[in-house]
């Protein structure tokens, strides 16, 4: 059971998250400390790995503008990667998230994943660069594995380009029957109604804020 000390900080934790979601999104109130966010994004992460509650994909449909991301740097002290300094992201750039459900459940590997599609839109003034492609979670492990498979470049609202990259046909074909552990993931441990964080596969931790 929870101590009243852990739930306080678990609170406090939430409560951060949301305001520098909201701060980023509205560029109105005082955003808090890169340190304050990393180590509430680390508590986060700590409980929901001791609560092991599932989600499920409907809790992240919309679109989600990225926040904050912390950098890694490999350690031979630790045969590993830590993380780095965590920053916001500056006001000139927008990067969104936007999921959708196709409705359809599957079992592969005797796993139940939900299936659905990614895109990734990042604006820079006039240009806008949006990725797209098929997504999959694991609502057990709280694991959303994509892959970007489509391009749409556009200047000035003029469409520059659409269409697949890097053989991205045959990847979205493929992309079903593929194991996770050699697909991009993000490990989500907070699906809130506000704002969402997840550690990415290269050991990064990063926050988005409803759009």
């Amino acid at each position: 059971m929870r101590s009243l000390s852990s739930y306080t900080k678990s609170m406090e934790s939430f409560l951060l998250l949301e305001q520098a979601a909201k701060s980023t999104i509205t560029n109105f109130s005082p955003k808090p400390s890169p340190d304050e966010i990393v180590n509430a994004l680390l508590c986060v992460e700590k409980n929901s790995k001791r609560d092991k509650k599932s989600s499920f994909l409907e809790q992240l449909l919309g679109t989600w503008q990225l926040c904050f991301v912390t950098g890694t740097k490999k350690t031979r002290q630790r045969a590993g990667i830590v993380l780095g300094a965590g920053r916001y992201l500056p006001s000139w750039v927008k990067i969104y998230l936007s999921y959708a459900c196709n409705g359809e459940n599957e079992l592969i590997e005797t796993r139940f994943y939900e299936s659905g599609t990614v895109e990734n839109l990042v604006e820079l003034g006039s240009l806008k660069l949006s990725l797209s492609g098929p997504v999959k979670f694991l609502s057990k492990k709280n694991i959303l594995a994509f892959d970007f498979t489509r391009m749409t470049v556009r200047l000035f609202g003029i469409q520059l380009y659409h269409g697949y990259i890097r053989g991205g046909k045959t990847s979205e074909e493929k992309f079903y029957e593929e194991n996770v552990g050699k697909q991009a993931f993000f490990a989500y441990f907070f699906l809130g109604n506000n704002c969402i964080a997840a550690r990415g596969r290269g050991g990064g931790l990063a926050l988005w804020g409803r759009n």
